[in-house]
């Protein structure tokens, strides 16, 4: 099994809004985000699937071995979330892939990924 606990801030998202190219103000202005219904801020979904590619390419023995990864957006991450990312064998070279925030709800859902021999 391979497993990441990261705490998400809004450094990191606003850093990965500026590699990613991706400035939503959702992602950026607290103010912003609550005029659309949001709590404030929230992480950019392709962050958190990236983070979970580093877990599954670690249980997969390298990204190299990776060949596919499904997921969906299940919840909101926040500033402040702690998420547990976590790939474990799950027979015929796949992957169970599971991420949950800090009160076990899951932030990703029907997560698999899929190992080449």
């Amino acid at each position: 099994m391979s497993s990441r606990e990261v705490t998400f801030t809004k450094e990191q998202i606003a850093a990965y809004a500026d590699a990613s190219g991706d400035r939503n103000p959702i992602h950026l202005d607290d103010d912003f985000a609550r005029t659309v219904g949001l709590p404030g801020i929230i992480a950019h979904g392709m962050l958190q699937m990236g983070l979970m590619a580093t877990v599954a390419a670690g249980a997969a023995g390298g990204p190299d071995k990776l060949r596919r990864l499904y997921c969906r957006f299940a919840a909101m991450v926040v500033p402040g979330d702690t998420v547990t990312f976590t790939a474990q064998p799950a027979g015929e070279g796949k992957l169970d892939l599971r991420a949950v925030n800090q009160r076990n709800e899951p932030v990703l859902t029907k997560s698999v990924a899929e190992r080449s021999s």
